[in-house]
């Protein structure tokens, strides 16, 4: 049975209610930040606190839903009563905290990565290794990863905020300003820098499949390129101060030439590659293997086999070579604290509505696909069936959809990540996670173990093109998908990344860098709202520059010291 990696750890000692008092701990069965982190057993429990704090208690503020519903290729959707999707959509913030959850446990997060950094440098674990050399390796492991996953958080903080508080050791003034967006940058790639000399350079599939989903080289180099794309798009096309470069601490930049060579050293040595065929990294093509028989007559006839994930079946290691960085999730139950968070709510949540049909599960109905970008994408294409679900076609299993449900009706609705169900042994419609790895409880509210991708192959090769402005990696990806090579432009580079990555919450944050943020959201058009014609649009703000609101708790905890993003 598929176990939840990231629980957490006895070791994550230290309790935050906001940036500005987070230093108020609890000392859990007597460990405090004195007495741990003086073993390889408290390094690796407190590594699993780190990792915890990617999981939300509020679903609107997780990156993957908030990126996903602010981005023009989705809609609102839910039902009447969902506001909280139709508000993110719309950019509105009624209830002032949307996103406090977001920012809370990314500062959890790194107060966490703190300690690690701040106690495993001066530990001596040289008893518990049999030579200093394994004992050096593992404790330059530790930071490095720590140091990954600090410029995670504060590159998640940066990405929807803007410039943040840095707070960068466990002894740091906890109740300073904001730093400049320069500034947040200069210190997450600095961090970014240091993980990658600091982290071992094991190639793929080599790494120990208990560090499956835990951060490495390859992806700290796949990430410096994703942070200096977004920072020097973002300086140049939003705040108008064009530059080529990643600032570091001290003064120190990353050139495009250096951030090329990074991607470089993961493109030749890190293992990674393509899948063979795009629509097999999603689990639906898994569905007419599991059921044993022709489930989606789409699939079948397409001979699509699922690459997998997480080590279990299918086998991780050996089939997908794409997938370099996840949030990985398991099954929740409501007795749980937290419970729900565990499973994967973008697949519930953009599920469809009120519909429960073989392959596709129900779910809330948010997030449902633009027609405007389903028009604008070429039928020859095999992403596009690929990553969207057509309602209505008895070879995408929806013939039986009954329609009129929710709110911002287009008749699509994402596929990637949706809620996937078929006929167990005693003729149920169970879902296909629950059936595979034999979990008790049924809920479909708490069915979904696909793991989130932050990071895959394709992206790589993708930055790689954009950087160096060469065609070659975007060509790579198109030839994956049967396409033919096309000359380098950052148009070509635009519409490639449309549909490679559609719907996995990059698509906001590439409009934003690219200046495009501004006419995005021009169109209106038709849908449906609970049976009835309508018309929708939204109104997005330049003024915000692409940012989101610091929550109110945290602009009125701080007594003055934060000062809001414009337009909020």
């Amino acid at each position: 049975m598929k176990k939840i990696t990231y629980i957490i750890a006895i070791a994550s000692v230290f309790v935050a209610t906001s940036c500005t008092d987070y230093l108020d701990s609890e000392n859990l069965y007597g460990k405090n930040s004195e007495n741990f982190y003086k073993t390889p057993t408290d390094i690796n429990e407190a590594m699993a606190g780190v990792y915890n704090a990617i999981y939300l208690p509020n679903a609107m503020s997780e990156e993957q839903m908030a990126a996903n519903l602010m981005d023009n290729t989705m809609l609102g959707g839910g039902g009447p009563d969902d506001k909280a999707a139709k508000w993110v959509d719309n950019f509105e913030d009624p209830l002032e905290d949307t996103y406090i959850d977001m920012w809370k446990q990314s500062y959890y997060g790194i107060t966490r990565a703190n300690a690690i950094i701040d106690k495993t440098e001066t530990a001596d674990f040289s008893k518990y290794f049999s030579t200093k050399e394994e004992a050096d390796k593992f404790k330059s492991q530790a930071i490095g990863e720590a140091l990954f996953m600090r410029a995670f958080f504060n590159f998640r903080l940066a990405k929807f905020f803007g410039g943040i508080p840095l707070i960068n050791s466990l002894d740091a003034d906890r109740t300073v300003a904001r730093s400049t967006y320069t500034e947040t940058f200069a210190q997450i790639a600095s961090d970014l820098k240091l993980a990658i000399e600091k982290l071992p350079a094991t190639p793929f599939p080599s790494i120990p499949t208990a560090s499956y989903g835990h951060a490495n080289k390859w992806v700290a180099e796949a990430y410096m390129a994703r942070v200096y794309l977004h920072y020097t798009g973002y300086m140049t096309n939003i705040e108008a101060k064009a530059t080529t470069d990643l600032p570091l601490v001290g003064g120190g930049k990353l050139s495009a030439t250096d951030v090329a060579a990074y991607l470089n050293d993961c493109m030749s040595n890190s293992g990674h590659a393509l899948a063979s065929d795009f629509r097999n990294l999603w689990p639906y093509s898994y569905i007419n293997k599991a059921a044993g028989k022709t489930i989606l007559p789409w699939a079948a006839t397409n001979n699509l086999s699922w690459v997998g994930q997480d080590g279990s079946k299918p086998t991780f290691g050996t089939g997908n070579l794409e997938t370099m960085f996840v949030q990985r999730f398991s099954f929740g139950d409501w007795n749980w604290t937290n419970g729900p968070s565990y499973t994967n709510r973008l697949s519930l949540f953009t599920g469809l509505r009120d519909n429960s049909l073989v392959p596709y599960g129900q779910g809330w109905g948010m997030g449902t696909v633009s027609p405007k970008f389903w028009s604008s994408w070429a039928d020859t294409d095999p992403r596009k069936v690929g990553s969207i679900i057509q309602v209505g076609k008895v070879e995408q299993g929806t013939d039986g959809y009954k329609g009129d449900k929710g709110d911002h009706e287009t008749g699509l609705f994402n596929k990637k990540y949706t809620a996937l169900q078929y006929p167990n042994a005693a003729g149920s419609n169970v879902g296909m996670f629950v059936q595979m790895y034999k979990w008790g409880n049924t809920d479909m509210q708490l069915m979904h173990a696909q793991d989130f991708i932050f990071m895959r192959y394709a992206d790589v090769l993708l930055m790689h093109s954009e950087i160096t402005k060469t065609a070659t990696g975007m060509n790579a990806v198109r030839a994956r998908a049967g396409l033919a090579p096309v000359a380098y432009s950052l148009d070509a580079i635009k519409d490639e990344r449309s549909h490679e990555l559609a719907f996995e919450a990059l698509h906001w944050f590439d409009l934003v860098r690219w200046g495009d943020v501004a006419t995005a959201f021009n169109d209106t058009f038709p849908v449906r709202n609970s049976g009835k014609d309508a018309t929708y649009s939204v109104k997005y703000r330049a003024e915000t520059k692409g940012l989101l609101p610091i929550p109110e708790t945290e602009m009125r905890l701080s007594n003055g010291v934060y000062v809001q993003n414009p337009g909020w």
